[in-house]
This record gives structure tokens, C-alpha cells and sequence, in this order.
């Protein structure tokens, strides 16, 4: 096996409601995301208050969080096509610092 090298890109935690998936993963496609990891039925607490991670009607109406491993030149992009959303929509958005090994599955 060849020796995995480490390559610094930027980790996006996108948090929202569960009726909103389509939207962010459409936006993320658009964008040339290679791919992403969705979390369902998030808890915590924020600004609106403690939100239980247990499925209270259907999917729609729990908070999931989208994982995703981008090159840095696709984050602003991202960033521009989010702000609308999350100036009418509650949600965060988090960006951080992080290496990945097998760059491949990253970026064309």
C-alpha cells in the first residue's frame, strides 16, 4: 500500500431543519460537492431553545446536520448560495480547518 498523505481542505457543518434537506443538497450538488454525510434527528440547544433529536411527526420536523469535505475554492460559493437561506430560516452553519488522506475523494 502506498503512503497516505495528509491534505489541508475545510469541513462544513450545516445544521437545519430536516425540511430543508432537498434545498441543501441540491445547493451542494450545484456546487460540485463530491459528496456528504447527513445526520438525522440532531439535539441540542441553541437560540430557540433545547430541540430533542427523537422523530416527533416525520423527518421533516427533526434537525439534521450535512457534513461535507470541500477545496477551499468551493466554500465561498457555498457560503453565497447559503446566506439567503439562513437569513429567512433558523440553522448554522459551521467551517473548519481539517485534513483528509485520500484527496481523491475530494475533489476532481
Amino acid at each position: 500500500m502506498n503512503d497516505l498523505n495528509l491534505t489541508s481542505i475545510k469541513k462544513l457543518e450545516i445544521i437545519l431543519q430536516g425540511e430543508h434537506r432537498k434545498f441543501a443538497t441540491d445547493l451542494l450538488d450545484r456546487a460540485g460537492v463530491k459528496g456528504y454525510t447527513i445526520v438525522n434527528n440532531l439535539s441540542g440547544k441553541g437560540s430557540h431553545g433545547f430541540h430533542a433529536g427523537h422523530l416527533m411527526f416525520n423527518e421533516d420536523d427533526v434537525l439534521i446536520m450535512i457534513i461535507v469535505a470541500v477545496p477551499e475554492e468551493l466554500v465561498q460559493p457555498i457560503l453565497e448560495g447559503f446566506t439567503p437561506f439562513f437569513n429567512n430560516h433558523s440553522g448554522v452553519m459551521f467551517v473548519s480547518d481539517i485534513q483528509v488522506a485520500r484527496l481523491v475523494k475530494f475533489r476532481d
